[in-house]
């Protein structure tokens, strides 16, 4: 399975996964409008640009910041589909300003506006934020929060699950503890080896049509302590695109 490099804010600059062979690096420095929010510009130029980019790969997409680059990625899916999302955030806020797109409420616009998405599960978010989520999706979005997955009882209900129908996975790495990934937003409370037991389970059982991976920590003014957070994040990038490629038979 190639990966596909969205740098949008030069957080990858560093990372050595990017010189992985099956690799496409993606330079999105110089779209404007893009940062948290997308405006309509920004948007229409994105789309263009991934327009004869593969689905079926790991799309890496930078920081939390632009996690709603998922939307755009599951709108070239032109069969239903169901969405698996592991975040800290459910992004299913209701956007700030008139109708626009934005990385905390995407979520909610997919299941707003694209017909072929039939389900969603919300894998570690916060209990809390859980309970903010706007009523009215009860029965196409499913939650296994943080504290669930403290428990056996989440963890084998999560395992015995199956969706009938090809999958999607997004992953904001803020799901992981601070130590296993250094993000720009509060994080969870999973280790990477527990992410990739749950991803594990996935992988295994449902017939997976692409991935993306987001959650990397913005530029400080500190430069020691940046450069430990770009060799941490690049460390569990290279070892989420191994463990993709093994667990699921595409290299």
């Amino acid at each position: 399975m190639s990966s596909i490099i969205m740098n949008f804010s030069n957080v990858y600059i560093g990372q050595d996964f990017i010189h992985d062979d099956n690799s496409i690096y993606m330079d999105m420095s110089d779209i404007t409008g893009t940062d948290c929010y997308c405006d309509d510009d920004a948007a229409a130029e994105i789309k263009g640009r991934i327009g004869n980019m593969p689905i079926k790969a790991v799309h890496y997409i930078d920081s939390g910041n632009y996690h709603y680059l998922t939307k755009f990625w599951t709108d070239k899916l032109e069969t239903p589909f169901s969405l698996i999302v592991f975040d800290h955030h459910p992004d299913m806020q209701p956007p700030l300003f008139d109708n626009i797109l934005s990385c905390g409420s995407w979520v909610k616009d997919i299941l707003d506006h694209n017909n072929n998405c039939k389900k969603v599960i919300i894998v570690g978010a916060s209990d809390k934020l859980i309970q903010a989520v706007p009523k009215g999706y009860e029965r196409q979005v499913r939650f296994y929060s943080e504290t669930t997955l403290m428990h056996e009882e989440g963890w084998q209900n999560f395992s015995s699950g199956h969706i009938n129908g090809p999958v999607y996975i997004s992953i904001d790495k803020d799901v992981l503890n601070p130590a296993s990934a250094a993000t720009n937003w509060d994080q969870g409370s999973l280790s990477l080896w527990e992410l990739e037991k749950l991803l594990a389970v996935i992988l295994q059982k449902e017939q997976v049509v692409g991935i993306d991976i987001c959650g990397e920590c913005s530029t400080t003014l500190n430069l020691f302590e940046e450069k430990r957070e770009t060799v941490m994040d690049s460390q569990a990038n290279k070892e989420l695109l191994r463990f993709i490629r093994s667990s699921s038979g595409l290299q």
